[in-house]
């Protein structure tokens, strides 16, 4: 309640300043082409004090090891072998735009069998592949498990997660991705948050500071560039002379509510029509006490067991019926109910209960 509280009144404070507060056009946009691609592949992590996978539970981990063995020159066909110093992992990873053969990028090692631990482990070289199927990247090194586990006789604690692991700089990339940046004669910004208003904003600023007609509003969540009216300059150039222009961002009015947590999120610009609110509590409750009657000790008869049912509902104090007036912002409301002493759980129903009417004007997100 006193977070709650606490966070209503700080954007209370804040609410006069978040109107002529700008954002860098960075900060708004993506420049199309400009992007990072997915990589995955399926590896062996060696070295493990008895915390690899059980090859009888994870035939694939055994596979894997007689192929690299075999590619190393060494047969194992036939053999049996059962160590529990090796598992089976998924290396995954991101190769970051203009990314450069020969450069080190970080990957993730997730392990997919049984295995209790990654901690102290080796990943054996692994290939990276992208979606369309090409390696673009090959991952080796010493993993860096996030977590611990200890186990005796009769118990067992683990704190973290340590099946799972990074190597900082563990991957060396070995292709590149075509793409020629500096051939393009069409720049599109895509807005992270489409928005006609930002989108608007941000084709006035641009004209004004680099050139009248270079952009062009396409739709909500496109703003296209014209390079050859931009003085002939190269992309990468004109990407810097743009990207550090200020734009104030037209906010989206939006409720942002965590039913675990009982945290409730909202901008200023939260509105709501003239609603009228009533809440309360019904508790139910049923309580069984069977009875157990036995005959007399000399007499004749069986032993009876009469059902006994007490059931109760009570109504607990909530909130009158209480009138919002017209144009009411969020914020004011949420201060009333802390005020009146409504817990978090309580309000999250009642924020609910407003929208179905139709009287709260915002996106309503639920997490």
């Amino acid at each position: 309640m006193r977070l709650l509280s606490l966070l209503t009144l700080c954007m209370g404070l804040l609410g006069g300043f978040a109107d002529a507060q700008s954002v860098r056009i960075k900060d708004l946009v993506e420049v199309d082409g400009v992007r990072s691609n997915d990589l995955v592949g399926y590896g062996l992590v060696v070295g493990l004090n008895g915390t690899g996978d059980g090859l009888r539970n994870a035939p694939f981990t055994e596979e894997i090891m007689q192929n690299i063995l075999e590619r190393l020159g060494v047969n194992v066909t036939g053999e049996q072998f059962r160590p529990r110093n090796v598992a089976a992992v998924f290396v995954t990873s991101r190769l970051p735009p203009f990314g450069r053969a020969g450069s080190q990028i970080d990957v993730t090692v997730s392990a997919i069998g049984d295995a209790k631990s990654l901690l102290g482990g080796t990943l054996i070289m692994t290939p990276l592949n992208a979606a369309d199927g090409q390696i673009y990247a090959v991952a080796q090194g010493t993993v860096i498990a996030g977590g611990v586990e200890a186990q005796g006789d009769a118990a067992r604690v683990v704190q973290g997660v340590p099946t799972s692991g990074v190597i900082p700089a563990g991957a060396r990339i070995e292709r590149e991705v075509e793409f020629e940046f500096s051939d393009l004669s069409i720049l599109r910004l895509a807005l992270r948050e489409p928005d006609f208003t930002t989108a608007a904003r941000i084709e006035r600023v641009i004209n004004a500071n680099v050139g009248r007609g270079v952009a062009e509003m396409t739709d909500a969540g496109t703003v296209s560039i014209d390079l050859r009216r931009a003085g002939g300059g190269s992309p990468a150039r004109v990407v810097v002379a743009i990207e550090n222009l200020p734009v104030e961002p037209e906010r989206r009015a939006r409720v942002v509510v965590d039913q675990r947590s009982g945290t409730i999120v909202m901008g200023e610009d939260v509105r709501i029509s003239r609603v009228a609110v009533s809440q309360g509590n019904l508790t139910l409750r049923i309580e069984e006490t069977p009875l157990t009657v036995q005959p007399s000790p000399f007499g004749e008869g069986q032993t009876v067991v009469v059902p006994r049912t007490q059931a109760e509902i009570t109504e607990e104090p909530g909130i009158g019926l209480a009138e919002v007036p017209s144009g009411t912002s969020l914020s004011e409301v949420i201060s009333g109910l802390n005020a009146l002493g409504v817990s978090p759980r309580d309000m999250i129903d009642i924020l609910k209960s407003i929208k179905a009417a139709g009287a709260l004007h915002a996106e309503f997100l639920v997490m």
